[in-house]
């Protein structure tokens, strides 16, 4: 067990009651991306009331808390903040009714359907037991509570902030995430941990006319379900059977009645890669083929494609990687594993990739033991509420406690012995 996590495990059950009011409170008041206000306090009066230098509004709602504690490593421990669009169906005594207004203008509810309630309470607990034991570590942390995640501009906008000339320069910086998975292990993976990610909004253009005369239309209906279709092969026949791609249309969006053809069709697409070779030519065939489906039309005019967001790929650095694993396996044993790549994106490597330092990023499990064993033994982990599903929720212990023993695991992993890993 890592020296740092060993000597502060009697002390975090201690802690667990304070932290579990904080994340029914965090649960209870979600806030959609680019608008964590009361998140963001919550986390810069924690952080100033245990000793941290703070400083808040970084890249919008983002808050960086410095602690200093004498020579030593750099290390960054990171939490995102942000809520999503979805109405909270869980049936939780703490859920969601939040309603708020969108970027678009719509009211829509709002919820932790991702788990960044418990990513916050992580970072807290992590920053107060840190705190509060001094004497055990020596080094300088960073606590980054991020806003945005969800629509890949948090991370960003904090680096355009100023981020990495305004802080000290970390010799490694951490993260988490809670997904499905059995709740006390963790999961860890040298290089390709997460997906490229890239989100595309196509409006495809006809001429609009009535129903009953579809000879005098350009229908882009029609046009958009034969796109969606042509769409779909491009994982099936032009990605390699070795190599690995998703491609969701999640939107398409056409007409207000069922006797006019509309003018125009909306197609809001993702794609999920692991190569950037693979993501190139994916990202190129998308606007091939729907061009190509808007001349055989005959449309008006070429498609119209927005960007709606863009994540790079996760890449754990190898030799950090391998310090957090040891760390991990004397912490948990068995508990900690190593996962395959998920088919899911984080705007956490940006931060790295702006400091030129590296970075880590693990997966902790928040299903119920029982009830993960017993969908795998069936064949239906799929069956299980899984992140962004309006069901989604973490069963609270022992993930609370787990999540904190990693991330203290990990930073102590650096901090605990004063070394640090060289920059590249």
């Amino acid at each position: 067990m890592d020296p740092l996590a060993k000597l502060l495990d009697p002390h975090l059950d201690a802690l667990l009651p304070e932290l579990e009011t904080i994340y029914q409170d965090l649960h209870r008041h979600p806030e959609l991306s680019m608008q964590e206000v009361r998140t963001a306090k919550l986390a810069a009066e924690h952080l100033a009331k245990h000793g941290f230098e703070v400083t808040a509004g970084v890249g919008g709602t983002g808050v960086v808390g410095l602690l200093r504690n004498g020579p030593g490593p750099t290390v960054m421990l990171r939490a995102d903040m942000d809520a999503l669009p979805v109405t909270e169906a869980t049936g939780l005594p703490y859920a969601s009714a939040v309603r708020a207004t969108n970027d678009e203008g719509a009211d829509v509810g709002v919820s932790h359907a991702c788990g960044h309630d418990l990513h916050v309470t992580w970072l807290m607990g992590a920053a107060q037991a840190l705190s509060q034991h001094r004497d055990l570590w020596k080094g300088t942390l960073l606590a980054v509570f991020q806003p945005g995640e969800e629509v890949a501009r948090g991370a960003r906008a904090m680096v355009d902030d100023g981020m990495t000339t305004r802080f000290p320069r970390p010799d490694v910086i951490l993260g988490q995430h809670v997904m499905v998975g059995a709740a006390g292990t963790v999961g860890t993976r040298s290089g390709t941990i997460l997906s490229a990610g890239d989100s595309l909004k196509v409006r495809l253009f006809g001429r609009g006319s009535h129903g009953s005369q579809p000879q005098t239309s350009i229908d882009p209906v029609v046009m958009a379900a034969s796109t969606v279709l042509r769409l779909q092969t491009i994982v099936s026949r032009e990605v390699g059977p070795l190599d690995s791609a998703v491609l969701t249309i999640g939107s398409l969006q056409a007409g207000t009645k069922e006797n006019i053809i509309p003018e125009d069709a909306t197609l809001k697409l993702n794609i999920r890669t692991y190569d950037e070779g693979v993501r190139d030519h994916v990202l190129s065939a998308v606007k091939r083929i729907c061009c190509a489906e808007c001349a055989a039309s005959n449309a008006p005019r070429d498609p119209e494609f927005t960007p709606l967001n863009s994540y790079p790929m996760t890449v754990n650095d190898a030799i950090a990687t391998a310090r957090v694993t040891k760390a991990f396996q004397a912490q948990f044993g068995e508990r900690a594993y190593e996962t395959a790549p998920a088919a899911a994106s984080e705007d956490f490597s940006l931060f790295g990739r702006a400091w030129k330092t590296p970075y880590v990023f693990w997966i902790v499990g928040g299903t119920d033991p029982e009830v993960y064993a017993k969908a795998k033994a069936e064949g239906q982990i799929n069956r299980i509420p899984s992140n962004h599903s309006s069901r989604y929720a973490p069963v609270l212990h022992p993930t609370l406690k787990t999540g904190l023993q990693a991330m203290l695991a990990a930073a102590g992993a650096w901090l605990c012995d004063g070394e640090s890993t060289p920059h590249a």
